[in-house]
């Protein structure tokens, strides 16, 4: 993040002695980004954040990928996912539904707590889709409640304890590079601009230390082998979370999507206008409940578009979605707009919008710049007719 944080105790200066009551020192570590050309955070450390007393192989959830080929639009129904959340944790339960060397998408359907876990190969953007958790992680703990982003930097040991009640939804973007909010909302010195659909306010970082006790503590991390993502076990010899104070401007955070405030228009906007964050070679951007294009003519559902340069998806979360009316779509659903395929609302959609002048919808958006390619996940629940919904008949026809 670009902003500074201080959260429980730390030194008057960085990298100078730090004492605990019996006269030991507290290890310092700093967490950067890109070396040290970036974004960091200084943590405190009762214990030694780099032993370890074993490693492991762990064996990551199925990460294949099969390439869109033939190339054609796809409709995932996720819910079909569910499986049996009582056995599942949020974690080790994601399956990979969509991917590219950019981004992978995942979802899960969890009850069951996570174990200690650590991305190493990117930052992650978890979207709760429903349900709410806790996420304790080395920084402090945070609430997780529908409609939240949890953004989680590469490195972050954190894990997931849904609360008691509905089984938690978790629709996770995962990042091979660094997420923030999209740059044009940023002055030159990191501050959201007023121009910013949300600000500084709206974003809740942890504002205490979560200290935890015990031993030969087990924690899982993902990283990149030289075939791909891979997983490795390590124990520690006490809590890695021993974290009595840090600061700087790198650490985990939540922002809900209610907080978005949408950008409108008397004609229709195009998704950049509903962008909230971006990472290496993808946006997310998220379409919210709002009042829709008042020019006397306008038609408030997007016209046909081809994105040469990216492939679209969209994750629909709530609402009547306008622009997809008689395609299947419904809660729980994504569309797959590739690059090479026009794409736009469903026939009769454009017609039935004109007059409308608020647009009750909650849906999250990726647009990639690298084609993706279908997850184990995503292949597991394809509705195979959805390609041919504008035409109203297919292949077999």
């Amino acid at each position: 993040m670009p902003f500074y944080r201080q959260v429980g105790q730390v030194p008057p200066k960085r990298h100078t002695q730090f004492r605990a009551p019996d006269g030991g020192l507290y290890r310092e570590e700093l967490m950067g980004e890109e070396g040290f050309s970036s974004d960091s955070a200084l943590l405190y450390h009762r214990g030694t954040p780099s032993a370890i007393v074993d490693a492991t192989a762990w064996e990551l959830p199925d990460q294949t990928l099969t390439p869109n080929h033939p190339l054609r639009s796809r409709h995932l129904r996720l819910h079909e996912l569910s499986g049996t959340p009582m056995d599942t944790d949020p974690v080790t339960g994601r399956r990979l539904v969509l991917g590219n060397d950019d981004v992978r998408i995942s979802y899960v359907t969890a009850q069951q707590d996570s174990p200690l876990y650590r991305n190493a190969v990117g930052d992650e953007c978890v979207f709760v889709e429903a349900g709410s958790a806790t996420v304790e992680t080395v920084f402090g703990a945070l609430g997780a409640r529908r409609g939240d982003y949890v953004l989680l930097p590469r490195g972050t040991t954190h894990r997931w304890l849904p609360n008691p009640g509905e089984p938690l939804r978790a629709y996770t973007i995962e990042s091979s590079s660094h997420i923030g909010p999209a740059h044009r909302y940023l002055s030159r010195f990191g501050q959201l601009l007023e121009q910013a659909p949300y600000c500084e306010r709206d974003l809740h970082a942890p504002t205490e230390p979560l200290l935890r006790e015990a031993t030969d503590v087990e924690v899982l991390v993902k990283h990149r082998g030289g075939t791909g993502l891979v997983g490795t076990r390590l124990v520690c010899p006490t809590h890695p979370f021993d974290v009595i104070g840090w600061d700087g401007c790198l650490y985990p955070y939540t922002f809900n999507v209610a907080d978005f405030e949408p950008i409108t228009g008397r004609v229709h906007q195009p998704p950049p206008a509903h962008q909230v964050f971006e990472g290496t070679g993808f946006v997310i951007c998220n379409f919210v409940p709002r009042k829709v294009d008042y020019h006397p003519l306008a038609i408030p559902v997007p016209y046909y578009h081809s994105n040469v340069d990216s492939d679209e998806v969209m994750f629909y979360v709530d609402g009547d979605y306008e622009a997809r009316k008689g395609s299947g779509i419904a809660r729980g659903s994504i569309s797959l707009h590739p690059g090479g395929i026009a794409h736009g609302p469903q026939p009769g959609a454009a017609e039935a919008s004109i007059g409308a002048e608020f647009f009750d919808e909650l849906a999250v958006m990726v647009d990639t710049f690298r084609p993706l390619a279908l997850g184990e996940g995503g292949a597991a629940v394809e509705d195979p007719s959805y390609a041919w919904s504008w035409a109203g008949r297919g292949p077999s026809s």
